[in-house]
């Protein structure tokens, strides 16, 4: 388990977020990215969530629509990695996990992509 404030761990996936190619982030319309502590539910197992509707099954989508949510939580990151470089790399793949269910792809497909 690693020791981090919250402030550190944003920073953290700011820069995770920002080391992912343009081509995946360019692409997001109306999405925030959330970092907090624990899922609701305060379990320690879910590392982040997509909260929206995936831009493939979206029709008139956008007029007015509150924005969807990406979160990243702290908390299970912190318990499940020993080391700063293991925490980045889950950073990493969660960012891009929660990031390809706005593209509409499935838990299955990134589990075949190595990304779930």
């Amino acid at each position: 388990m690693i020791e981090m404030d919250a402030e550190a761990f944003e920073a953290l996936v700011a820069s995770e977020l920002d080391a992912l190619p343009d081509e995946m982030v360019d692409g997001l319309d109306n999405v925030v990215l959330v970092v907090e502590d624990r899922p609701e539910d305060g379990s320690m197992d879910l590392f982040g969530l997509y909260d929206g509707l995936a831009i493939t099954e979206r029709g008139r989508y956008g007029l007015g629509e509150l924005p969807d949510r990406i979160m990243i939580y702290r908390e299970p990151h912190l318990h499940a990695c020993d080391d700063l470089d293991e925490l980045r790399d889950e950073v990493h793949t969660t960012l891009v996990h929660e990031i390809a269910h706005y593209y509409g792809i499935d838990d299955q497909r990134l589990h075949e992509l190595g990304w779930a």
